[in-house]
């Protein structure tokens, strides 16, 4: 690897955890507060879990995003469009993604947080399906991120019809 695709391989990756971090800011304060107050499900993991989870889910997912990058300069006028479509979607999913912890934490909306939850899966999935037609790796690297989010999903829904 050369020092300019480490260098990129670093931005994608900083990028990607700076939603993460964003997120957090709205995350923290509640998990203390708001969110320890309220009624969760069974199944519901401890809080600890969920910084690790989600730092790695973030770590891969610019890795994901550095290998659709990568792939530009050899890529035909064609793969560049998909490519830029791809990148697009990749954008839209990390703000929907930012966007779910300020509705359910920061706003202490559960519901809002779970129609939200709905169209950041759809994004997820439909940046999965951009990016398996470029690098099949670099969609895979994005599935443990589909699982955990349609379990937070089961997680949103039932803390929201428990409280």
């Amino acid at each position: 690897m050369t020092i300019n695709n480490a260098f990129k391989l670093i931005i994608a990756i900083a990028v990607s955890e700076l939603a993460g971090i964003i997120g957090s800011v709205f995350t923290i304060p509640s998990v203390a507060g708001w969110y320890a107050g309220i009624v969760k499900p069974a199944l519901n993991p401890p809080a600890w879990v969920f910084g690790p989870v989600w730092t790695t889910l973030f770590a891969l997912m610019g890795i994901a995003a550095f290998l659709i990058c990568s792939s530009y300069a050899e890529a035909s006028a064609d793969k560049k469009k998909g490519i830029k479509v791809a990148l697009i979607l990749f954008g839209i999913q990390l703000v929907l993604n930012t966007l779910w912890s300020i509705i359910f934490f920061g706003l202490h909306s559960p519901g809002g947080a779970l129609v939200e939850i709905i169209f950041l899966w759809l994004a997820i999935l439909a940046t999965i399906i951009a990016f398996a037609k470029i690098s099949r790796p670099a969609a895979w690297l994005l599935v443990p991120y589909i699982l955990w989010v349609s379990f937070a999903m089961y997680l949103n829904y039932a803390i929201w019809s428990l409280n």
